[in-house]
């Protein structure tokens, strides 16, 4: 019976883990995990997504973009510059140092979704593949969140931030 019972709550627990598994991709040196992307409200043009980017390997490697079917996909850094938050295309990519981890989280470093065809509804899962100069093409699925989503982070200084206004950008 004791093993019955072990291998019920074996079974339970890995039906637990198996879902935060499915959050993490790879290809060759980088694993991406916990991605998310932001709902966007009706009419919008952009959205936002997030990730971390972990390199495992002995050289260095960059995110260079990714394609999507929904919308063009971009990598973007927001930063502070005289008291203003700004936003701009990383048109040369992304580093990702050796042995090192990025993350892409709202307020720093995202990829932004432009053009997009529909708006990203909270419960789709959309999926883009990004390109790595060394690793590769990586195929993300990024469930969507709602729209001031901050995907689990604390402490950027952007809590509460949406993009409500996003759809009003011209890039």
């Amino acid at each position: 019976m004791n093993r019955s019972l072990l291998a019920i709550l074996a079974l339970s627990a890995s039906a637990m883990i198996s879902p935060v598994l499915a959050q993490e991709f790879k290809g060759g040196e980088i694993v991406i995990d916990k991605p998310f992307a932001r709902a966007t409200p009706k009419g919008a043009e952009v959205g936002g997504a997030y990730f971390t980017v972990h390199n495992n390997g002995a050289k260095p490697d960059r995110l260079t973009g990714g394609t999507a079917d929904f919308a063009n996909v971009e990598i973007h850094q927001m930063k502070m510059e005289g008291g203003v938050m700004k936003m701009s295309a990383l048109p040369k990519g992304l580093n990702i140092p050796a042995h090192g981890t990025i993350r892409l989280a709202p307020g720093g470093y995202h990829v932004m979704f432009t053009q997009l065809k529909k708006p990203l509804e909270k419960g789709d899962k959309v999926t883009a593949t990004m390109i790595f100069e060394n690793a590769g093409p990586i195929v993300v699925e990024f469930p969507v969140e709602g729209v001031g989503a901050m995907g689990g982070a604390k402490g950027n200084g952007m809590k509460g931030h949406d993009m409500k206004g996003m759809g009003d950008m011209k890039m």
